[in-house]
């Protein structure tokens, strides 16, 4: 079981990742001339809520277990 653990949260944690650099970069392109611009409150927050949001969807490929 702990290698099943491990591997899930090595893979969701990749995907936790990508997903936040995604959101990322759909932040920072809209509307945004250059890096003064960029509204860093709202795109952590916004990075951070997707990471969260990737992670409670991949709860669901975890193994049950007796």
């Amino acid at each position: 079981m702990k290698t099943i653990f491990k591997t899930w949260l090595k893979i969701t944690g990749i995907k936790v990742v990508k997903t936040m650099a995604e959101t990322a970069l759909a932040v920072i392109g809209t509307n945004t001339i250059g890096v003064t611009e960029v509204d860093w409150l709202g795109l952590f927050s916004a990075c951070a809520l997707s990471g969260l949001v990737t992670m409670l969807f991949n709860i669901k490929s975890l193994p049950e277990t007796d």
